[in-house]
């Protein structure tokens, strides 16, 4: 056992390498992912056939296909094709089309969970469609859409562990390397396992502080002020109530 933490002594700038890199791919592909999201979500929602339509399809398509295949292909077939991207923008392209696909119904889902009162409301209101959407609408699904996003932020960290085949060094592959020395158990079970449980709980903590915020942001929630109140039975009381 000397051995082997002798052995991940040494690979640990490696490894924390790795670590940045898979960092990137995770911060930089949800960033597409969710640009991604909204656009087609948005489309998929809208009234018009002529929007709803191309929206869907490119939807479908993104999530009735491969991550693997979409990596492989926009790293192997592109530049056949004469468009030459490096390993890295592959990552981020695959999993922001995989991923954004996937969020874009998430998207659809939370607008069309907002209350139609709402809807009604901006009618009422004479707000145009762009405005009605910023000002009233996405607000309100944005903090419905939280949980499902965190989610699918979890399922993209892990899922960079597949740019590895598109010869990227992140932490996945320098795990291999520690294989090599060590063992599949120590390197995967150990190592593996607690880096990259400690990635998604610090995910985790990060969309559940967005959350709490969106959620503030529409009255929703306790405060934290009325949690640490000298009657926090009473103050998580008026807090729901809110």
């Amino acid at each position: 056992m000397d051995e082997k933490f002798a052995a991940l002594g040494e690979a640990m700038p490696r490894l924390l390498d790795g670590v940045l890199i898979t960092l990137e791919l995770t911060v930089l592909g949800a960033l597409a992912a969710f640009a991604i999201a909204v656009v087609l979500g948005l489309a998929a929602a809208h009234p018009s056939k002529a929007a709803r339509i191309p929206a869907r399809i490119i939807i479908e398509f993104f999530r009735g296909t491969s991550l693997v295949v979409q990596l492989f292909f926009l790293f192997y077939v592109l530049p056949l094709l004469g468009v030459n991207l490096s390993p890295v923008l592959v990552g981020i392209i695959g999993l922001g089309l995989n991923y954004g696909a996937y969020g874009a119904e998430v998207v659809r889902g939370s607008i069309n969970a907002v209350p139609a009162g709402q809807w009604e409301a901006t009618t009422a209101l004479s707000l145009g469609p762009v405005k009605r959407m910023y000002r009233v609408i996405f607000p309100q699904a944005w903090a419905l859409m939280i949980p499902s996003l965190s989610n699918l932020l979890i399922h993209l960290m892990k899922g960079t562990a597949i740019v590895s085949f598109i010869t990227i060094a992140d932490l996945t592959y320098h795990l291999d390397q520690l294989k090599r020395v060590t063992d599949t158990v120590f390197a995967y079970g150990l190592v593996g396992l607690l880096s990259y449980f400690v990635l998604a709980l610090v995910l985790t903590f990060l969309m559940d502080r967005l959350e709490r915020g969106a959620k503030r942001k529409l009255g929703q929630g306790i405060k934290l002020t009325k949690v640490l109140s000298p009657t926090p039975g009473t103050g998580a009381l008026a807090g729901e109530r809110r």
